[in-house]
């Protein structure tokens, strides 16, 4: 009889080992064997704190998942998770290209619409696959890491997804394959909106998403975001209860008959913030390029404004290089909108 032998664990790096990508990498670690790659600082603290994740549901994991500093120690992977800002995709794409075999399957686990593309045309051979992560994830301590919300990841259907997939469950991390990641991407474009507006506030996500003012804001900023896509041929796909084109009217209602209405908006827990929030606290530069920038972008492609985007963009890149984090009232950051001062 032949023996029988034990099919070695996944190997996964993530590459870009932030907020999400120890939130990634920390699950996949009870079914794969996993390297997070991040700054150094960042590495050295997980090596003498170890990885603490909390969340939904009463959620606590503690793991201890080797970590580096350095491109190669991707090398021999079977996945490859890209969780850098956008901004650095090209750059991580040229230090991953020397490590990675014909073997191993590219994940971009990001926010915006082109970086798995990206990826891809920097990459030539490798498989690219897109991905999304639906929720916020933000630092709470030393090796701390808290998810917010709760939400299923999404994955390019391919062959090559599948044994990721597997992994994934099997680690507690719900995935969902799908043959529309752009729509699926533009949704969460449009979701993902909300972080300026998180970020400049100052407050929890349930607290602001609970002021009409700051909801007003954001509806501003979905249809502008929604006629370019219309204007691209670009239908974003339904990941909530509200269909994305319904929601900036749903945005716009009054507290009480929005809490009835949109009640799973609001199902956020009490440390709920959005990542650009953070990244204002930490004096790190943010996404906003990738989200306003993106829909100021497509709208221009198609002769069209996106002033209340515009003004957002504007406000968060003063915000990065402020001295104090921001935190406008509603109102104001309503009249904002308008050419008016805070």
């Amino acid at each position: 009889m032949p023996e029988d032998r034990a099919v070695p664990p996944l190997r996964i790096a993530v590459f870009g080992a932030g907020s999400i990508g120890c939130r990634l990498g920390g699950a996949l670690t009870a079914a794969a064997a996993v390297t997070l790659i991040g700054r150094p600082a960042a590495m050295a603290e997980l090596d003498r704190t170890g990885l603490t994740l909390t969340g939904p549901g009463g959620l606590r994991t503690e793991a201890r998942p080797a970590t580096a500093v350095d491109a190669s120690a991707a090398a021999g992977a079977d996945y490859v998770l890209v969780t850098v800002k956008s901004a650095d995709t090209a750059d991580a794409a040229r230090l991953l290209a020397p490590h990675l075999d014909d073997r191993t399957t590219v994940i971009s686990f990001q926010n915006g619409l082109h970086n798995a593309r990206v990826l891809a045309e920097a990459l030539p051979g490798r498989r690219v696959l897109a991905g999304m992560v639906p929720y916020n994830v933000v630092r709470s301590g030393p090796g701390a890491f808290h998810q917010g919300t709760a939400g299923r990841l999404m994955l390019e259907r391919a062959d090559a997804a599948e044994p990721f997939a597997a992994a994934a469950r099997t680690a507690g991390l719900p995935v969902e394959l799908r043959g529309d990641m752009p729509r699926v991407q533009a949704a969460k474009l449009l979701m993902n909106l909300n972080n300026a507006v998180n970020a400049l506030s100052g407050r929890p996500l349930r607290e602001q998403l609970g002021s009409r003012p700051y909801r007003l804001v954001l509806a501003r900023c979905q249809r502008e975001g929604l006629a370019a896509f219309r204007a691209a041929g670009l239908a974003p796909a339904r990941l909530s209860p509200v269909p994305a084109r319904w929601m900036p009217a749903v945005l716009g209602l009054p507290d009480a008959l929005f809490r009835r209405i949109a009640a799973a908006s609001l199902r956020v827990d009490a440390q709920a913030r959005s990542s650009m929030w953070e990244d204002l606290r930490r004096g790190r530069r943010t996404e906003v390029d990738s989200l306003q920038g993106e829909v100021l972008a497509l709208a221009a492609r198609h002769g069209l404004a996106a002033p209340a985007n515009r003004r957002l963009l504007e406000l968060v890149r003063a915000a990065e290089s402020a001295d104090a984090p921001p935190s406008w009232s509603g109102p104001d950051l309503l009249a904002a909108l308008d050419g008016q001062d805070g």
